[in-house]
């Protein structure tokens, strides 16, 4: 019986792990795709040779990865006070606490020329995600990332 259920589960896992679904959940955050507002959520998925958004299914825009001309990242930290405004109201200790906190976003950006196609979007990703989209467009496009941060800007 041992033997039986390790068997089964030699064959069960690996099964599921290739089942997951391989996207990412990002929020459009402006750029140059059309009748897209920002704040729109969607689905972002790397494949092999073509990066591709999805949104309720559908697919909004289709990147072949090779046209790529740079990924950008980036953040965006603030501090939440409306939350210790609230928690103030209850607590003046909480609130204070609070306030003291720093929130960050994190934000994706993509440029490509597919001939006379050219465009480029920017997009909020999770905490626990960004990391990954990063090591997955880095990967399909053969592009390294520059972080928007470090960038200086000269006038």
């Amino acid at each position: 019986m041992k033997t039986l259920l390790a068997v089964f589960l030699c064959f069960a896992i690996p099964l599921t792990v290739l089942a997951g679904d391989n996207s990412y959940k990002v929020n459009y955050d402006g750029g140059s795709i059309p009748d897209t507002k920002a704040g729109t959520g969607m689905k972002l998925y790397i494949e092999a040779n073509q990066i591709r958004l999805v949104k309720d299914k559908t697919d909004v825009i289709t990147i072949p990865a090779a046209s790529v001309t740079e990924i950008s990242y980036g953040q965006d930290v603030h501090r939440r006070v409306g939350a210790a405004i609230g928690l103030a109201v209850v607590s003046f200790g909480i609130g204070a606490m609070m306030a003291l906190t720093k929130s960050k976003k994190h934000y994706v950006g993509l440029t490509w020329a597919d001939g006379d196609k050219k465009g480029g979007f920017a997009m909020q990703c999770d905490k626990n995600d960004y990391r990954g989209v990063l090591a997955g467009l880095e990967g399909v496009t053969g592009k390294k990332a520059v972080d928007s941060d470090a960038m200086t800007v000269k006038n």
